[in-house]
């Protein structure tokens, strides 16, 4: 996968791209990264990428002229055509099914805005995508770009170690990630559960399903509207509620 980056602080991506699994997913061949300042598209003597919004009103807006052309320029020697993703309060919640979307891709460019918004028409006529992180505002789309960056990387082929990693973590089901515990089985009175020390494996995953199942009830249980659940799991819902009430 390749992944562009749009940014008036290039510099802000070092550290991040430079570390933990988005350094190693480079050095496997499976993502390369290229962060361009959008500066230097401008096309006038003072490098201005921003001006007043027509009909008044406070801020700045982004000009269309320095990202059309940062984005042909990007794809001018390629022959397929790649997602191009505005990061905007104003855009889709960004959540795990559309990482795994996007995951499928061979080409990302994100662009990051700051200032008071974007030009109408870069929405309109370039971008494929408007993506948000969450409701709150941001300085610019430089951190949503790395967190949602750093979700899609780590679910191509080879890039985290166990590939039953990104399988089973929180969302990828679904429902929400199980306990987890390790060495020492009893750490100052606190112990883990009897049924992971049991060796017996069929057990074990009912455990942790029913467990997954009860901390989504009590933390998401939003998630559980949207899921097409087993027999099994309805009954031990209706333990959860039973045992509420």
């Amino acid at each position: 996968m390749k992944i562009d980056i749009l940014s008036l602080f290039p510099s802000m991506f070092e550290g991040v791209f430079g570390e933990s699994i988005l350094k190693k997913a480079v050095e496997k061949g499976a993502v390369e990264y290229n962060v361009t300042d959008f500066r230097q598209f401008a096309g006038n003597k003072h490098n201005s990428v921003d001006d007043y919004p027509y009909g008044g009103g406070a801020g700045m807006v982004l000009k269309p002229e320095p990202i059309f052309q940062a984005v042909r320029h990007l794809t001018e020697k390629t022959s397929y055509a790649p997602r191009v993703i505005l990061m905007c309060p104003q855009g889709e919640r960004f959540n795990q099914k559309k990482a795994e979307e996007l995951a499928g891709e061979d080409h990302l460019i994100f662009i990051c805005g700051h200032y008071e918004g974007y030009d109408e028409r870069i929405r309109e006529h370039l971008v494929t995508d408007e993506i948000s992180i969450g409701d709150f505002v941001l300085t610019g789309g430089e951190l949503g770009a790395m967190v949602v960056t750093d979700s899609v990387v780590r679910l191509l082929p080879e890039v985290l170690g166990n590939e039953e990693s990104a399988v089973k973590d929180s969302f990828s089901s679904g429902l929400l990630e199980h306990p987890h515990y390790t060495r020492p089985a009893d750490y100052e009175g606190m112990k883990v559960p009897e049924v992971l020390l049991s060796g017996n494996h069929a057990k074990i995953d009912d455990w942790r399903m029913k467990e997954s199942l009860y901390r989504t009830f009590t933390r998401r249980p939003d998630l559980l509207e949207q899921m097409e659940l087993s027999d099994q799991q309805i009954n031990w819902l209706e333990e959860f509620k039973n045992n509420v009430e």
